[in-house]
């Protein structure tokens, strides 16, 4: 199914109008024929789109964009305002009061169902809004969001510089944020060198030629990582409905048919520059919590989670494939200590260093976490016994012989680390029975590694334990 789509309008022939037009399209569609119904429809059913009349049984659709504004289960819903007259005044009106987008009917259906198509796959990407709230749901402590955008970065791409700077001058008076203007030559060439507005303006003047690079522009735009992410809108000279349906579908954003126009310009620029600002806060935090879920804050390396999911990962694999695996706990020797004798900040920079000392002995393939206060778990995947136990051996040496420089002492301290070590070596991969059970052989590994660790930590401390016959 497309999408989801909640028709709006007091005149039943018009609904059914836009319900055929839209189900032969494969959309799910929903009717309504006040405000107060749209908005329980939409905070019941969740549309990815609303597609309004602009006269509402007494009320405009105004007055639906403020209602769907106002609760947080319905404030993304694009809102897509049909006007049976009125022309450019009525739709900045509307567009000035929380419409995505207005048009005066009547409008061909090409361009009318490529503009749904592109008001939907927007909204689909703003679900990156729904993962970071389940990832951490609101306490109900945060502030209200802000109702300002940044001031952004708008690029004008013409073939012809000259015919657009009056263009630039009017934005750079109207827009808070910085207007540009270049080639389409030009920015490919800023692409390559990461020099990105935030919104791009892409000319279309009705000459074939030029109007073809312009749409393969976006195209690209859409397709490389740093770019994908822009806003772009595209300006017509002139109205082209085939053409402005062509790049809504291509990817822009959003679309102006009859000319430049700096009063609707700017309206356009200043809600596509708020949705992409909105979008890269959201992927930032999904990103940010994504991280925070795999590593961990104090060290930077891997936590305990992901630690566990790999041991059993590659248990599996190597068992599999019959190739060695060393597991390794690793135990600052009297941790304590340090933290009463010189403080938490100093024991916090004495696990940073070990983190990166232990890091620095290993490969690239294998996997360093901490896995509790002063302990961290190992991985060396394809590793022979011998090997394991002599990389064990130099990072207990060079743990021993290099001293640690910390916040509360102004003289190096010395620490020491013992390590437990266990493998599962080609010869011994059968130890335990068929069908493989990850956890319970990642368990079983770790289990050893940690009497192992026990044994080094019961003979003096400073060195490694070994068990060997691991699955």
């Amino acid at each position: 199914m497309p999408g989801k789509v909640l028709i709006v309008d007091t005149v039943a022939t018009n609904r059914i109008a836009l319900k055929t037009k839209l189900m032969s399209a494969s959309y799910e569609v929903w009717q309504a024929s006040t405000v107060a119904q749209a908005v329980d429809i939409s905070r019941r059913s969740g549309p990815d789109l609303v597609i309004t009349a602009h006269h509402l049984d007494g009320q405009d659709a105004t007055a639906l964009c403020t209602m769907l504004a106002g609760s947080p289960r319905t404030s993304r819903i694009p809102v897509f305002a049909l006007a049976d007259g009125g022309g450019a005044a009525l739709c900045l009106h509307l567009l000035a009061n929380g419409a995505q987008e207005a048009m005066v009917k009547p409008v061909c259906d090409k361009l009318f169902l490529g503009r749904v198509r592109s008001m939907i796959r927007a909204g689909h990407g703003a679900s990156h809004t729904a993962m970071r709230d389940a990832m951490c749901p609101p306490l109900g402590l945060e502030e209200t969001a802000a109702t300002f955008t940044r001031p952004g970065t708008f690029q004008i791409v013409s073939h012809d510089k000259a015919e657009t700077q009056v263009h630039v001058t009017q934005l750079r008076k109207r827009l808070r944020g910085a207007v540009s203007q270049t080639t389409i030559r030009d920015a490919l060439t800023g692409i390559r060198q990461n020099a990105l507005p935030d919104v791009f303006i892409l000319t279309l003047t009705g000459v074939e030629t030029r109007d073809e690079a312009q749409l393969r522009l976006i195209s690209t735009l859409r397709a490389n990582t740093t770019t994908r992410h822009c806003g772009i809108l595209v300006l017509q000279s002139r109205p082209h409905p085939d053409g402005a349906a062509h790049a809504l579908d291509l990817g822009a954003d959003d679309l102006m048919q009859h000319g430049f126009d700096i009063d609707e310009l700017s309206l356009r620029l200043t809600g596509l520059l708020a949705r992409k600002q909105q979008g890269d806060t959201i992927r930032r935090d999904v990103d940010t919590r994504l991280r925070e879920a795999v590593f961990d804050p104090l060290t930077g390396i891997y936590n305990r989670r992901h630690a566990l999911s790999e041991v059993a990962r590659l248990a599996v694999r190597t068992r599999r494939k019959r190739i060695p695996l060393a597991v390794m706990l690793a135990d600052i020797d009297h941790f304590k200590r340090v933290n009463d004798a010189f403080g938490h900040a100093s024991g916090d920079a004495v696990l940073i260093e070990t983190a990166r000392r232990l890091k620095s002995c290993l490969r690239p393939l294998d996997v360093a976490a901490r896995i509790g206060g002063e302990e961290f778990l190992l991985i060396l995947p394809g590793i022979t016994e011998a090997e394991a136990t002599r990389m064990a051996k130099r990072m207990c040496e060079a743990y021993r012989t290099t001293p640690f420089t910390i916040p509360a002492s102004a003289q190096p301290i010395h620490a020491t680390i013992s390590i437990g070590l266990c493998t599962a070596q080609p010869e011994t991969n059968d130890a335990f029975p068929a069908p493989l059970d990850a956890s319970a052989i990642a368990a079983e590994l770790i289990d050893r590694a940690d009497q192992a660790l026990y044994s080094a930590k019961h003979r003096g401390r400073d060195r490694v334990g070994l068990i060997r016959s691991a699955a």
